[in-house]
């Protein structure tokens, strides 16, 4: 994804101006470098144009474009295009759904931006959902490894119950919400992500140990950071699947 702004140092020659984005439209300074909108003014433009006696912005634009490149239309529709090079923006026909792709694509940005703010599905304090066996210290309570999902009953070996995170031996999840793995990201569920990359790892080539526990501990000063980032992200899901399926339809 594109940024909404690019940072130029001061020193930067006026009026030197690089092919692909404006340098107009300054809209901060601070420690030696201006801040501007990555979107062109061309564009803007093109879509004030398009859509005449509109009050329309530059973040109204990268907003509709975010909400846009989420529709299950959209990337079908350009899906061998959409593998091969930077995704191409149509206009849909009308100021209303240009409006509802917009308005969406902000309430998605928040959801990805802050996901860390979001409640979690379960209160892990509170939730019958949240089963957890307390050992001899908080640290070793929520302390991940890998976490994994519990094995399908009278299934085969391989088959997963993806209603079920085993966190550790003293944590589990239940009643994990399917539907929370339709929000894909980069080929995968979120929520894989995260199971996937909050535990321990070495790397092999570097010996590099990657332990999800000290950042917990460390930097967030929570040592159930971990569990509590996999519920969050249950939310952002189910959250983000929710204005996934009330986008417009893709009419260009």
């Amino acid at each position: 994804m594109l940024p909404l702004y690019v940072y130029e140092k001061e020193e930067t020659e006026q009026g030197k101006q690089s092919d692909l984005l404006s340098l107009e439209n300054t809209t901060s300074s601070f420690n030696g470098y201006r801040r501007k909108y990555a979107l062109t003014d061309e564009a803007l433009a093109y879509f004030q144009k398009t859509y005449p006696g509109k009050d329309i912005n530059k973040e109204d634009i990268f907003f509709y474009i975010y909400g846009l490149l989420h529709s299950p239309e959209y990337r079908q529709k350009y899906a061998t295009s959409l593998s091969k090079e930077l995704p191409r923006i149509p206009c849909v026909k009308t100021w209303e759904a240009f409006s509802q792709f917009s308005q969406a694509g902000r309430k998605l940005a928040v959801l990805h931006t802050e996901y860390e703010t979001q409640k979690p599905y379960y209160d892990p304090d509170k939730s019958e959902n949240v089963q957890i066996t307390r050992a001899e210290s908080v640290e070793q309570t929520f302390r991940v490894k890998q976490m994994a999902y519990a094995p399908k009953k009278d299934g085969k070996a391989r088959e997963k119950d993806r209603t079920t995170l085993i966190y550790n031996q003293y944590v589990t999840v239940t009643n994990i919400p399917l539907e929370a793995y339709d929000y894909i990201v980069n080929g995968k569920p979120a929520l894989d992500w995260v199971a996937e990359r909050q535990c321990i790892s070495t790397d092999k080539k570097s010996g590099i140990t990657n332990d999800a526990n000290r950042w917990a501990i460390e930097k967030m000063h929570n040592p159930r950071y971990p569990l509590e980032l996999f519920l969050k992200v249950v939310t952002v899901s189910l959250d983000t699947m929710k204005i996934i399926n009330a986008l417009p339809a893709l009419e260009i």
